[in-house]
């Protein structure tokens, strides 16, 4: 068998510079970027002799970004991108998930939604509930106000700091 036929293992691939200290292959990021596309993950990471390659794509431009840093170390932090001019999520009235969970807008299956678009709220009132591994939260209004937006849909996921609704 020829030795180029032969294919190594992606994660063998992280090799010592010439000071001893540890460098990557960047066909490695490459060969983990494609592994990332094949298989519909959105990061992976493999950590070998000190060295942490972690190597994730951002679902929504879907431009995979490569990161190296040693062992031990924090990752950095993702840049922050350019908010959208109407982003709810920038908006000083927003609401966010306090949590992961489904999000409901009324006690039960048919009943009036806890509050509407238009509707006046008072500080600490209902305005939806969120569950959370079978545990019904009530999410207060964190002011005074008027919603005039409800950003969630009955019955679906959100995640941790997702805009819920706009109190103005």
């Amino acid at each position: 068998m020829r030795p180029e036929a032969v294919k190594t293992d992606p994660t063998q691939r992280m090799a010592k510079d010439m000071k001893g200290k540890a460098s990557v292959d960047q066909d490695l990021i490459r060969e983990l970027a494609q592994l990332l596309t094949e298989t519909g993950l959105s990061e992976i990471e493999i950590d070998r002799e000190g060295m942490r390659v972690r190597v994730a794509r951002q679902l929504v431009d879907g431009a995979p970004a490569a990161a190296t840093f040693p062992a031990g170390a924090a990752a950095p932090a993702p840049a922050a991108q350019k908010p959208a001019v109407n982003d709810p999520a920038q908006h000083p009235g927003c609401v966010r998930s306090p949590m992961v969970g489904t999000v409901y807008l009324s006690a039960e299956p048919g009943a009036t939604p806890f509050v509407e678009v238009g509707t006046r709220v008072a500080q600490g009132q209902t305005i939806l509930i969120i569950e959370a591994m079978k545990t019904m939260n009530h999410i207060p209004a964190p002011r005074a106000g008027t919603v005039t937006a409800i950003l969630v849909a009955n019955a679906h996921p959100v995640e941790f700091g997702e805009p819920l609704a706009i109190i103005e």
